[in-house]
């Protein structure tokens, strides 16, 4: 079994100087992965990040050219917000959107593909950056620690789903 195929792994990759690509098997069909993914009454119940953080906000217009605008907020009411635009839409297989998460970080073109083998969904975002400087400020911004947390929390919520 190839590391990707595992469940509940996280495995992220630099294939170029300005590609992060990041890979998580989850024990759920796609279609029940991409409603989780895609409808903000789900979304809003797994991608909170670490402990103490809320979603508040959670915008989904998704459609090509469609917007959507995430707000995350800690405990302690410090926010942050994240904004995109979707370029392509093709459900259950794959999302191509913006993102930018305030105006300090560029905006990046992340393409989520979902694919399907035995119950089990391989989620894939590959994120390109402007620069591999934004790669790499990104990289240590603890990236990959926060998603894995969000992916047990994703793994989670597709359970209750069901």
């Amino acid at each position: 079994m190839a590391m990707t195929d595992k469940v509940g792994v996280t495995t992220l990759t630099t294939p170029s100087d300005r590609e992060v690509v990041i890979v998580r098997v989850v024990d759920a069909p796609r279609k029940r992965v991409w409603d989780a993914w895609t409808k903000p009454e789900h979304v809003k119940n797994w991608l909170v990040g670490f402990e103490g953080w809320t979603m508040p906000v959670c915008e989904i217009d998704l459609r090509p050219g469609g917007r959507w605008h995430f707000v995350w907020r800690k405990s302690d009411g410090a926010e942050m917000a994240m904004t995109g635009v979707y370029k392509e839409v093709v459900p259950p297989e794959r999302l191509v959107n913006t993102e930018r998460w305030g105006p300090e970080w560029p905006e990046t073109v992340n393409t989520l593909s979902f694919s399907e083998r035995g119950g089990r969904t391989t989620i894939t975002i590959a994120i390109l950056y402007p620069s591999k400087e934004a790669r790499d400020a990104a990289l240590k911004t603890g990236m990959k620690e926060g998603m894995d947390v969000s992916y047990e929390r994703l793994a989670e919520y597709l359970r209750t789903m069901a």
